[in-house]
């Protein structure tokens, strides 16, 4: 049975690759006692060949020659004036390493990239439907995956593999770790009934709810190329490598980070406003005729408000009383980063 089939069967909805049909987040505890969901939204590039990571490692900002079997890195994918066309999360499985970035851009930038495979000993494959994406997190969640993985990943972006598949630990989010399952069709079908008995099955926008409380950044189709990987705060969670060699936009990128404090930098935020979505500008109160920054991921978390990460000028987000969309719009209100912001040149 093929993965969608089996999803539907468990009372899923799947629309445009989004997994939805289950509970939404705020409806239970579940995002912090314990949950899963299908990644459907996540598209994989499998890239094998003697020069995948050579060929990667000059597409990217981050480090691919030196990537390990136990190590999953994150890296931005950039035009040559260094704004970012995707988000992406590298690991290796055996000699090839495989590319996660959002499904609904994933056509496009596996083209882009294959323009310039040129002479390289590399090939580059769509193996989305042939993998299974779960997400996990919540307080019961690692207990949960002991049923298949005995020993869990203990480090932050580290990952251990066994014959049921690879498992992946991610950033915290509700001070509980979350974990990402990569795995078969028939193995995800005969662990679905299992995971139920311990976690709640939910939509997966719980998983992208928890991926903004964790401040990490999605680049989606709406926000493509306009943004510098630092004004998502990229640096910071591992995205971007300063000592390795040229890549597309490496010379914006690195002047970026040495020529000056950045003026832009991307928050967490509550907006009073159910229906989000990104791309939509943001309104300083002070200066009401043109926007100071933009949205770029967000979920709703009640009947009546979304979280967000807003990507906006750190003058005006010091200064407060910002709104969505006009200066009248929905109020925003900014929450603490998960991590600290050191912009002293290095």
């Amino acid at each position: 049975m093929m993965w969608q089939e089996f999803l539907e069967q468990q009372g899923a909805k799947l629309n445009a690759f989004d997994v939805t049909g289950f509970s939404h987040a705020w409806e239970s505890d579940a995002i912090h006692t314990g949950f899963f969901t299908s990644l459907n939204h996540l598209g994989l590039i499998q890239v094998s060949g003697a020069d995948a990571a050579s060929f990667l490692h000059g597409q990217l900002s981050n480090d691919v020659e030196h990537l390990t079997p136990t190590e999953v890195r994150r890296a931005a994918y950039c035009t040559p004036k260094g704004r970012m066309l995707a988000s992406f999360m590298l690991w290796k499985t055996g000699e090839d390493i495989q590319v996660q970035l959002s499904r609904a851009i994933q056509p496009a930038i596996q083209k882009r990239l294959q323009m310039y495979v040129l002479r390289a000993k590399a090939k580059l494959a769509d193996v989305s439907d042939n993998t299974v994406q779960l997400g996990l997190g919540g307080a019961h969640a690692g207990a949960a995956l002991q049923n298949w993985f005995p020993a869990l990943p203990t480090q932050i972006d580290s990952q251990v593999s066994n014959e049921f598949g690879i498992l992946q630990k991610v950033a915290d989010a509700n001070q509980s770790a979350r974990y990402q399952w990569i795995t078969s069709n028939e193995t995800a079908q005969l662990a679905w009934p299992v995971l139920s008995q311990q976690l709640q099955a939910v939509n997966a926008s719980a998983w992208r709810l928890t991926e903004i409380q964790a401040g990490i950044a999605q680049i989606v189709a709406l926000t493509q190329e306009q943004f510098v990987p630092q004004m998502l705060n990229f640096e910071m969670i591992g995205g971007v490598n300063f000592k390795k060699g040229c890549y597309p936009g490496q010379e914006i990128v690195a002047r970026s980070q040495y020529l000056g404090k950045l003026k832009r930098r991307m928050a967490i935020a509550s907006i009073a406003q159910a229906d989000v979505t990104p791309a939509m500008e943001v309104f300083s109160e002070s200066d009401p005729a043109q926007p100071c920054g933009m949205v770029v991921n967000a979920e709703q978390d009640s009947a009546n408000s979304s979280l967000a990460l807003i990507e906006m000028k750190l003058a005006d987000q010091e200064a407060g009383h910002i709104h969505l969309s006009s200066a009248d719009g929905a109020e925003i209100r900014f929450l603490p980063l998960p991590y600290v912001i050191n912009d002293i040149t290095q």
